[in-house]
């Protein structure tokens, strides 16, 4: 069998070859097309991923506050809805549930309804992660603020939740890069990124080797490239001799 790479020069109007696989004018070429849909993968990623850890940080600090029995109740709700769930039908719900219910997300774009459904169904595992973090710490740390004089809010802002953080990075880490992969079912709604690409320009091409090879190379590119970011920011804030081992290179 004789691969075809030349098909990402291919004019996806007329099919023919264009010099330097960018194409003129008001055409484009597969290549074009695939970069234009990695950029809508990465897009819904990051914009899901701050929806993720901002809710997160949230739920998960609001599942451990001590006193406050209702909130950790609703915290504990949120995170038993979101992650019991599967992604795909969570999406379907923003996407086609939700609008019919609340007329007023019926002008919210398609995109925010993905960016949604992502953002909250990681919040719930990152939620996880940073109450196991703050329930790692040594009581010593939340006695420290008080004997400072903190009030809870200002324990948990300089005292707490910088270490708790620096203990789920790892995890935190492996749940980005999820977030970044969990992207792809995005297609099901019709959303240009990387997936729905593979599959149009298979059915067009006919040449689906090539095509899915080079989706997966861009998905492994953009995950290995999130891996090293969060392996730098860990060797950056690591505390020696306290928090976990950092410099590891992999996680």
């Amino acid at each position: 069998m004789a691969w075809d790479w030349q098909v990402f020069c291919r004019n996806t109007t007329e099919g023919t070859i264009e010099p330097g696989c960018w194409a003129k004018g008001g055409d484009i070429t597969y290549l074009e097309w695939m970069v234009h849909a990695w950029g809508w993968t990465l897009s819904v990623a990051v914009c899901a991923w701050v929806v993720a850890v901002v809710v997160g940080a949230l739920v998960g600090t609001a599942r451990t506050l001590p006193n406050s029995p209702w909130l950790v109740r609703l915290a504990n709700a949120w995170v038993e809805l979101f992650r019991n769930i599967p992604i795909l039908v969570q999406l379907f719900i923003w996407y086609f549930v939700v609008p019919k219910l609340f007329p007023l997300f019926q002008q919210v774009p398609g995109f925010l309804l993905v960016v949604f459904a992502l953002g909250f169904f990681t919040s719930a595992r990152i939620a996880e992660q940073v109450r196991a973090g703050v329930q790692a710490l040594p009581r010593g740390q939340r006695y420290a603020g008080m004997a400072m004089g903190f009030t809870t809010a200002q324990t948990y802002r300089y005292v707490i939740l910088p270490m708790a953080f620096r203990i789920i990075l790892p995890p935190l880490t492996s749940e980005s890069m999820n977030l970044l992969k969990n992207s792809s079912v995005a297609f099901a709604v019709s959303i240009a990124e990387l997936t729905m690409f593979a599959m149009q320009a298979q059915e067009e091409t006919s040449r689906g080797i090539e095509v899915y090879l080079a989706v997966t190379a861009l998905y492994a590119l953009s995950a290995f490239t999130v891996n090293r970011v969060f392996a730098f920011i860990e060797k950056k804030v690591q505390i020696p001799g306290f928090i976990v081992a950092g410099g590891t290179g992999g996680h």
